[in-house]
C-alpha cells in the first residue's frame, strides 16, 4: 500500500544543511545526497511498516549511500518523516518533533 509522504517543517533544514555540506566538500556531490535521500523516501511510501519501531510509534531507516537516518511515523494514509539527520547526531533530535 503507498502512502502520502508528509514532511515535518524542520526537515527542510535538515536537508538544506547537509546539502550545503556536502556541496562544499565536492560540487555535484550535494545533488547526489538530495537523489539518495529522496529515492530512500518514496521506497517508504510502500514500506514503511517493515521497519521497527523505536520509541512512540518512531521508525528509522538509514540511508544508503550517505550516513543519514530518516526518522518517520507510520500513520494510517501517509508517512509522517519527522527528521534527516547524520547517523552520528544525538538520535533523540527527533523527539522534540513528536
Amino acid at each position: 500500500m503507498s502512502r502520502e509522504i508528509v514532511y515535518r517543517p524542520e526537515v527542510k533544514t535538515d536537508v538544506d544543511d547537509a546539502f550545503r555540506w556536502y556541496e562544499r566538500q565536492l560540487a555535484g556531490l550535494g545533488e547526489q545526497f538530495l537523489q539518495a535521500v529522496a529515492a530512500e523516501v518514496d521506497r517508504l511510501a510502500d514500506d514503511a511498516e517493515s521497519y521497527p519501531i523505536l520509541f512512540r510509534g518512531v521508525r528509522a531507516k538509514m540511508t544508503v549511500r550517505f550516513p543519514y537516518v530518516i526518522y518517520f511515523r507510520v500513520r494510517p494514509n501517509r508517512v509522517e518523516i519527522l527528521a534527516i539527520v547524520h547517523g552520528h547526531r544525538d538520535p533523540r533530535i527527533w523527539r522534540r518533533r513528536r
